[in-house]
Order: structure tokens, then C-alpha cells, then sequence
């Protein structure tokens, strides 16, 4: 990896940005423009964005760009039009397989129970291998297309005798209300959705115990990355105190409150779904970031593991000889330093 992963530079880096966080004048260089890509679920850092806490901390002007896809993400960064963004583990291993020029540099959220397939009550659906003849809606070529796939695996169920429909969340919610479906793998706000008339039969956590875990992440750019590293180390010490606030405090997060209110306004959905959704997600600490289980190892494990996956599917044509290159704890580091 280039040096601009090197914690010693990084932290060097945050220096001007530590300023501003005191209090202190906004140097020069801070007064930029970033991208940043997000998607329609339900995390902590949603209060951040809505607060404008990511501008306070880091003095940049930011413009943030709903998606509703991992899948579109890494379109857009492969097209130079968003420099920081959300996506799944299974979109980033595919995009990193395909050559784009990405790091993974934090964990948004541990998937868990926050995905599942859940079958349609009424539809005839009590066992695995009920699902054969049925219509699965779930947005392909995401963390809950990968968990669709390996379920059906592990079930002895040949994807041609299921019928698989490629949709976006808010879509599958629709179709769930029309009739269209009889099952759905997807992510809140749209699960609380179909759940009101439907059942968990497996949940990504479930799944992720088989041997497949999933997460959402944020990567870079690897050219901003470098040109902007004191954002960087900003930028995670903020979006990590957002996840320590509903850490702190879940019931802050609760039906009627302003958290709750926030994360509404920014993505839609319920408030009185929005604890349920943020206690079936796992929100690592820094600490947790910087290990093995995670930026310290673990992640690169589940994209390369992911990533054989995609090419068994012909999602993709190659793979990397070595996934860590695409993964760094170097900001994180910088942030629990101090930046």
C-alpha cells in the first residue's frame, strides 16, 4: 500500500484538523469539497449527517448523495463522482476484484440480525426447501444477494428452482404490498416493512455463524484518501463518537426522540422501527475496528472469501492475490491517537 496508510503520517496529518475541533481557526487546506455516498439504512452516523457534525469537525463542504444499492456506490466511484461511501462487503469485493481503486477503512455496521429472508405469511412457506417455485425479491449484488445465494446452497436448492427478481429495497416493499413476492432478502427500513406480514426464516447473523459473515463499509478513493488524510482521521473520529452515542444511550434512539426523528427525516421509514433495526446491528468500537476480527484482519478474510464467491457466480472474472491491500486500520489508529 502507498504510505499514505502509515498511522505516523496520518496522525501527523490530523494536526490541522485537531484545531478546528478545538475551536481554532480552519486552516487553508481544510477549506475542500468531498462526496460522500450513503444509503438507505439505519445507523447512528445518520444524527451526524443530519447535525452537520462531519462538516463541524472537519471544515470541509460536503455534499451527500443518497444511493440505494451498494451496486450503484461502486458505480459511482468507479466513475470519480464520490470519494467516500457506504457500501457492502459484497459490493466492495467486487469492486476491488474488478480493479477499482478503493480502501475499506472503517466498519460501518456488522450485519447480523439487521438482514434477513423472511417468507410471506399465507404463502405456503414453513421449511427451506417450501421456498422451490417461489419468488425472491432481493437488490443483486449486494450483502443480502450473497446471503440469497449461500442460503439456497446450504438448503440443497438449485437457484433455478427458485425465481430470483433483482430489486431495490424500497421495490421489494412495494412488491411485498401488491403481492408480487413470496419472499425477500433485504435490510430495514424496508424489512420492519415486509415483516408485518411476514417471517424470519434465516437471518444474516445465522448465516454469517455458517462461515459467510457480512458488513457495510466505508471506503475511499485512494487518491483522496492521500491528498486528504487529516479528513480522514476527522471524519472517523466522528463517525465514531456517533456510534458511542447509541452505545451510551440506546434509549436516546427510542420512539418520539430526536435521534429517531433525524434518522427518519434522512431515509425514511418508521421512528418506532428505527432502536429495533439499531439493536440488530453490530456497531464495533475503535478498538474493535483496529483488530483481528475486523480491520485488522478479519475483513480482508471476508472479502476474499466473499469475493471467490462472486467469481463462482461469474460476478466477477478474477481475484486478488491478496485482499488486504484493500483494507487499512491507519485511520482508525490516527483517531483513537487523537489525530
Amino acid at each position: 500500500m502507498p504510505d499514505i496508510f502509515k498511522a505516523s503520517r496520518a496522525a501527523a496529518a490530523c494536526l490541522a484538523v485537531s484545531l478546528a475541533l478545538a475551536g481554532a481557526a480552519v486552516p487553508s487546506q481544510a477549506q475542500e469539497k468531498v462526496t460522500i455516498g450513503y444509503q438507505l439504512i439505519m445507523n447512528p452516523w445518520k444524527v451526524a449527517i443530519v447535525d452537520g457534525a462531519f462538516e463541524a469537525a472537519t471544515g470541509y463542504d460536503i455534499a451527500w448523495k443518497r444511493f440505494d444499492s451498494g451496486a450503484k456506490v461502486i458505480t459511482a466511484m468507479a466513475s470519480g463522482h464520490v470519494d467516500i461511501a457506504l457500501a457492502g462487503s459484497s459490493p466492495i469485493a467486487a469492486g476491488v476484484s474488478r480493479g477499482l481503486p478503493i480502501t475499506l477503512f472503517w466498519i460501518v455496521g456488522t450485519i447480523e440480525d439487521a438482514e434477513g429472508l423472511v417468507v410471506r405469511d399465507g404463502a405456503g412457506i414453513v421449511a427451506p426447501q417450501d421456498l422451490k417455485g417461489k419468488r425472491i425479491g432481493v437488490p443483486f449484488v449486494s450483502t443480502a444477494h450473497y446471503h440469497t445465494l449461500f442460503a439456497l446452497e446450504q438448503f440443497g436448492i438449485d437457484r433455478g428452482e427458485v425465481e430470483l427478481l433483482n430489486m431495490q429495497p424500497n421495490a421489494v416493499a412495494a412488491a411485498w404490498t401488491r403481492g408480487d413476492i413470496d419472499a425477500a432478502f433485504v435490510w430495514g427500513p424496508a424489512l420492519s416493512r415486509i415483516l408485518e406480514t411476514g417471517t424470519v426464516l434465516i437471518t444474516a447473523g445465522q448465516l454469517a455463524d455458517w462461515g459467510r459473515p457480512t458488513f457495510d463499509g466505508m471506503v475511499v478513493r485512494n487518491e483522496f484518501a492521500a491528498a486528504n488524510e487529516g479528513f480522514m482521521c476527522a471524519f472517523v473520529r466522528t463517525i465514531a463518537a456517533a456510534d458511542a452515542a447509541w452505545r451510551d444511550d440506546p434509549g436516546a434512539f427510542a420512539p418520539g426522540s430526536e435521534n429517531a426523528a433525524k434518522i427518519v427525516k434522512l431515509i425514511g421509514g418508521d421512528e418506532a422501527a428505527v432502536a429495533g433495526i439499531l439493536q440488530r446491528t453490530g456497531f464495533p468500537t475503535l478498538e474493535e475496528q483496529a483488530g483481528p476480527a475486523w480491520l485488522g484482519g478479519g475483513a480482508a478474510a471476508a472479502l476474499e472469501a466473499t469475493a471467490r464467491f462472486l467469481k463462482a457466480e461469474k460476478n466477477v472474472d478474477e481475484l486478488m492475490p491478496d485482499y488486504g491491500v484493500t483494507v487499512t486500520d491507519a485511520f482508525v489508529k490516527a483517531a483513537i491517537g487523537g489525530c
